[in-house]
């Protein structure tokens, strides 16, 4: 039943590679847990027997966003159990899930993104592909695994912006400037000039040409991003973050980030609006007349 659950998951929902690996983690873990404990399949676990596994879990200090995720998965699967026949009821669905502590996603301020050298000189190619890289993370707000999947095929110049292919395989367009539009267009051709038409049918790659890397990327947006800020988080993420708190705070309208990050519901976009009210809590704290009394 798990290998259908998993072709289920990668085949039907058309979760990320990722994704289906975590729910499958999950699963082995709780399956570990009733074979240790309650010497039962999960097929045969009860809601008492989840409610045990859950309070081990928090007694033993799980992050409560992994404990949302795996009561999730339960939920997931046994709700495929369900539909095949296999169970008549879903025990995860009467877990409650253990509250999150309110974290406000961590961006860079535009004043450190000023001083970001987009336009610096340099032959060194890696380089070259690793400031396209950034710009391209912070200028659209896509996910690291969006820019990954990118290639030549993905710009429109003529319309001006770029496909990306998100979540579930969902496709989104996302604007381009003209100044980025331009800067493609240069790095495509200065990819050509040192390594001909052959390429591993990506958009960016590395000095021996081979397609970027989850590591390439991380590794290249720490290294720029410890030039401007102290912040400890310096990942691509944080710049998908720092895209949409700087749309934000210059006035655009909360749908169009929502759309523009591929959300797909406006309460994964509402976090921003946090950001938002804390820096002008801040402002107010240091300007209002009663507060410097």
């Amino acid at each position: 039943m798990i290998q259908a659950f998993q072709t289920h998951l990668a085949s039907e929902r058309r979760y990320s590679p990722h994704t289906v690996s975590n729910y499958l983690n999950d699963l082995e873990q709780f399956s570990s847990f009733l074979l240790k404990h309650y010497e039962v399949e999960m097929e045969q676990a009860q809601s008492s027997m989840l409610r045990t596994w859950v309070s081990d879990m928090i007694e033993a200090q799980y992050a409560a966003t992994s404990v949302h995720r795996k009561i999730s998965t339960l939920r997931a699967y046994y709700a495929f159990l369900q539909k095949r026949n296999v169970r008549s009821d879903n025990p995860a669905r009467s877990i409650p899930r253990p509250k999150k502590k309110q974290q406000l996603p961590t961006f860079v301020e535009e004043s450190a993104m000023d001083r970001f050298r987009f336009d610096t000189e340099t032959t060194d190619f890696e380089e070259i592909t690793g400031r396209l890289a950034i710009r391209l993370l912070y200028e659209t707000g896509m996910r690291q695994a969006e820019l990954l999947g990118l290639s030549d095929t993905s710009v429109d110049p003529r319309l001006g912006q770029l496909k990306v292919l998100g979540k579930r395989e969902k496709v989104r367009y996302l604007p381009l400037s003209r100044a980025l539009i331009a800067e493609i267009g240069e790095y495509v051709d200065e990819r050509k000039n040192r390594f001909g038409e052959t390429n591993p049918g990506t958009l960016l790659v590395t000095r021996d040409n081979k397609k970027i890397t989850k590591s390439f990327v991380y590794k290249i947006v720490r290294l720029y991003l410890s030039e401007v800020t102290t912040a400890k988080k310096r990942s691509p993420h944080v710049l998908r973050h720092t895209f949409a708190t700087h749309m934000l705070n210059n006035g655009a309208d909360l749908n169009v980030i929502k759309e523009l990050l591929g959300h797909s519901s406006l309460a994964a976009t509402q976090v921003y609006t946090h950001n938002n009210i804390e820096k002008l809590k801040q402002v107010h704290a240091q300007l209002h007349p009663r507060n410097r009394s």
